[in-house]
């Protein structure tokens, strides 16, 4: 593809939140082959917190998802026109589309944009508002099929950079408040057949904090308190675990993963936040295929236990079973493996 050099550029990749973190691959390989240009990103403004620190972005543009959506319920559609002409009013010269759905073909559409590039095989026939299909094979890793993109318009991919970036303000509080080694837990999903039972997640915060050496520290969203509650339980009771489920911003869970020596999580955003800090991780799936959407070149890190006949369906409540196999015991021996790993270096 000749493409002139762009003077603006947008990223266009609203959620969900641990796919925004694992997009910055694609903004770096950008600053790279661009270093002049503005480039800017549409993000759902409830995951704006997830990429607003990053040195190689210039201005992050929030999809007002769920209040655009409440307006529409009532008939009202003036507020999405209005939010539309202020995603044409930057007046893009190239717009990469690494979501891939209709409603994203269609915001790089909106626009104006000279170029825009998007999959050849994007979902809902999202493809018909590219200027430039590109072709990424729906069995490559989500985080290789987006840089696919940026490859096809002349970006350097061999060196992707996972790395994520969090505020000074928030780092700085984590610091003052929890000085001493922790392990970060991620008990949530919004799947249930993503979930290890909570009934693991007790008895190995419980094995953790017993040792002495690490604090533990719960971490998930407001909406998820009920899927933690025997861990909630439990850390009103131990002077060791710390819960912070629904008590953090992103930005703050970010701090919080960003200095652990270990994060255990299940196929879940805190995971992904782990890859981009180059933490100690501990992925736990189940019922969905790991070498498409896990940890980043961090294989080696999961643990997932397949029999043949298995769905990688995360929908189909039966498959929560699989996440059943992993036991207590494995998890623990993981963890203890990789914090003395860590010790001795």
């Amino acid at each position: 593809m000749n493409i002139e050099t762009p003077q603006k550029i947008l990223i266009i990749r609203p959620s969900a939140l641990g796919d925004v973190c694992r997009t910055v691959p694609v903004l770096d390989a950008l600053r790279a082959r661009f270093p002049e240009a503005q480039i800017d990103w549409l993000v759902q403004d409830s995951f704006a917190g997830s990429i607003t620190h990053h040195p190689a972005l210039n201005n992050v543009i929030p999809f007002p998802r769920k209040a655009l959506a409440r307006q529409l319920k009532k008939a009202k559609v003036r507020p999405l026109i209005r939010w539309l002409r202020t995603l044409r009013a930057p007046r893009y010269d190239l717009v990469i589309d690494a979501q891939g759905l209709l409603r994203s073909a269609f915001f790089a559409y909106i626009s104006g944009a000279k170029e825009r590039v998007g999959y050849r095989n994007a979902q809902e026939l999202g493809w018909i508002f590219y200027t430039k299909r590109i072709d990424a094979p729906k069995d490559a890793h989500t985080v290789d099929r987006m840089l696919a993109l940026a490859e096809g318009i002349g970006c350097d991919i061999s060196k992707p950079s996972m790395r994520l970036y969090t505020g000074q303000d928030e780092l700085s509080e984590v610091v003052i408040e929890y000085p001493n080694p922790y392990i970060v837990l991620a008990p949530t999903s919004r799947w249930g057949s993503k979930r290890w039972p909570i009934e693991r997640f007790v008895e190995l915060a419980e094995a953790l904090a017993k040792r002495g050496t690490h604090r533990v520290i719960l971490v998930g969203g407001p909406g998820e308190r009920l899927q933690c509650a025997p861990l909630v339980e439990l850390a009103r009771e131990h002077p060791h675990i710390t819960d912070r489920i629904g008590s953090t911003s992103i930005t703050q869970l970010m701090a919080l993963i960003s200095r652990a020596d270990l994060v255990v999580a299940n196929d879940s955003a805190a995971l992904h936040m782990g890859v981009g800090f180059d933490r100690q991780i501990v992925a736990l799936f189940g019922p969905t295929d790991a070498s498409l959407v896990g940890p980043y070149r961090r294989d080696d890190s999961v643990i997932q236990h397949l029999k043949e006949g298995d769905t990688l369906d995360h929908k189909d409540k039966a498959n929560t079973a699989i996440m059943e196999r992993i036991t207590t015991e494995e998890v623990l021996t993981r963890c203890l493996s990789l914090i003395h790993e860590k010790t001795r270096v």
